[in-house]
């Protein structure tokens, strides 16, 4: 009895994804929405997302503009977008907060890179580790006779093919948005 591989290669699509999404909230110079999503502000004593309290539109390529639905909340959003990670400072005239993106210096860029490639080295491992519990459990089946050591070494072998092919595909999605960083 070969071992069921479709579990394990659920989990690393799942890396996949997550991996995706989280290179989507980096600022790459261009106006989008997804910078904001980890931003909470405080709505009425519960930490909200902003989108849920407010429009988040893109107005141009570079500018994010935030019209909340309650405008008294105009003044608890712009605090929070101060007080996050964003790096940028919102501009408020009383209606509407608008985010204006800076074009990106080389050196960001750089950086950005780099933080690409160490987020991507990083899902990498987590493919790794998914590996090597597929193999625990190959080698698991086998002590306990449920697996032969031909049938051991093929869906070991099963295994590794299916995590070269999420490697290659972490390389491909990194290398994609390091050529979109330089490109701005």
């Amino acid at each position: 009895m070969k071992l069921d591989t479709k579990t394990y290669e659920e989990k690393m699509k799942k890396t996949i994804s997550v991996y995706s999404h989280e290179l989507e909230t980096i600022r790459a110079g261009r106006a989008n929405a997804t910078v904001l999503e980890k931003v909470t502000v405080d709505y009425y004593g519960a930490p909200t997302q902003i989108n849920a309290i407010a429009a988040v539109t893109v107005t141009d390529a570079r500018t994010l503009a935030i019209t909340p639905w309650d405008p008294s909340t105009l003044k608890n959003i712009e605090r929070a977008i101060l007080a996050s990670d964003v790096g940028i400072t919102p501009a408020n005239d009383g209606k509407v907060i608008r985010l204006v993106f800076p074009t990106l210096t080389e050196e960001r860029r750089k950086e950005l890179t780099k933080e690409i490639t160490r987020m991507g080295e990083d899902a990498k491992v987590a493919i790794r580790n998914i590996r090597r519990d597929a193999n625990d459990k190959c080698k698991e089946m086998k002590k306990n006779g449920e697996m032969t050591e031909d049938e051991q070494k093929a869906s070991e072998k099963s295994v590794q093919e299916i995590t070269d092919k999420y490697i290659k595909e972490v390389d491909a999605v990194t290398d994609a948005k390091n050529k979109e960083i330089m490109s701005i």
